[in-house]
């Protein structure tokens, strides 16, 4: 069994790297590998990804282990599986991180089941204990509750990490490139990827936008969502919503902010006729700055937020998106 930290890159459909895979890399230089005496290492998968290695590198990756292959294209899931889980047996790393994205959900399971290791899912702490054991935080109970779980003596442990729970620091390294080749057969792949339709937007992805506007049912129909859409397009921002707003058919589920949706992380996030129910703050509390406009003064978001606005939403928001164009846009 090796000293070394893992973490697997998560790609994005356009073949770049996402930022939770640069905030692992960082938490575990950060929390993990000076305690153990070990290695950072990435892990690149797919199909022309050995140009990616030096990014992994910017973020204090020692040694990048690379899997270039034809099969993996398209974030193929059985192709994932085969070429972690033989890379996982040959090296024997002590800890394998991943971002908890749609991806990672799908094949990381099975690799744990393939190398008989320990998997936690969704993480929002990374620590050891003083035997060196992986421990974790992670919510549950519909986000009331932080629980911290700690691994058994058994290697490998693995963990996934909820997006934007951690900043990425840069630490520049030159690290070790190590390709290595699997021997794929027609028993390895049981899932043939057709099609890939990426949704077309003009916005940034919510979990990495710098900046997030949100409403909620406060908004009171869809064509009213029109007013977060404005918003969030004058300061070039992505839009978010609550699940309550999602689920009266508001808006799409991909906008969906909180426990049961995304976590995002912005500088800038704008909470508008939101109310501040902790399932919904447990997937932005990190923001930066938070601006909140609600109608109710007693609104549990006027206790979280930076900046607070009282007033009706339909009064106030049309004046405001003017005035971020003339500001940002001028």
């Amino acid at each position: 069994m090796s000293n070394e930290v893992w973490v697997v890159a998560d790609l994005k459909l356009d073949g770049s790297i996402r930022k939770v895979t640069f905030e692992a890399l960082s938490e575990a230089r950060r929390k993990l590998v000076g305690k153990i005496g070990g290695n950072l290492c990435g892990v690149l998968l797919g199909s022309g990804v050995s140009n990616l290695a030096p990014e992994l590198g910017k973020y204090g990756a020692e040694k990048v282990y690379v899997v270039d292959n034809e099969l993996l294209k398209d974030s193929n899931p059985d192709g994932y599986t085969k070429a972690l889980a033989d890379l996982i047996k040959k090296y024997e790393p002590y800890i394998v991180i991943a971002g908890n994205t749609n991806l990672a959900e799908d094949y990381l399971p099975r690799v744990a089941g393939r190398v008989q290791a320990g998997l936690t899912m969704d993480s929002i702490d990374l620590d050891l204990t003083d035997d060196n054991r992986l421990k974790i935080q992670r919510y549950s109970h519909s986000s009331k509750v932080i629980s911290t779980q700690e691994f058994l003596d058994h290697k490998p442990m693995m963990t996934t990490v909820r997006p934007n729970s951690f900043k990425p620091e840069e630490d520049q390294k030159d690290p070790e490139i190590v390709n290595e080749s699997v021997d794929f057969n027609s028993e390895d792949i049981w899932t043939n990827v057709v099609e890939i339709k990426a949704k077309k937007s003009d916005l940034p992805p919510l979990t990495e936008a710098d900046r997030v506007v949100s409403g909620g049912r406060g908004l009171g129909s869809e064509e009213n969502f029109k007013y977060i859409y404005e918003l969030a397009e004058a300061f070039d921002a992505a839009p978010g919503a609550t699940r309550a707003a999602v689920d009266a058919g508001y808006c799409p589920y991909d906008m969906q902010v909180g426990q049961t949706g995304k976590a995002v992380s912005p500088n800038l996030y704008v909470a508008v006729a939101i109310s501040g129910a902790i399932q919904h703050f447990s997937g932005m509390g990190s923001s930066k700055v938070i601006v909140a406009i609600n109608k109710d003064p007693d609104a549990p978001i006027f206790k979280k937020c930076d900046y607070g606005i009282c007033g009706d939403l339909f009064e106030l928001l049309p004046p405001l998106t003017d005035e971020v164009k003339k500001l940002l846009q001028d």
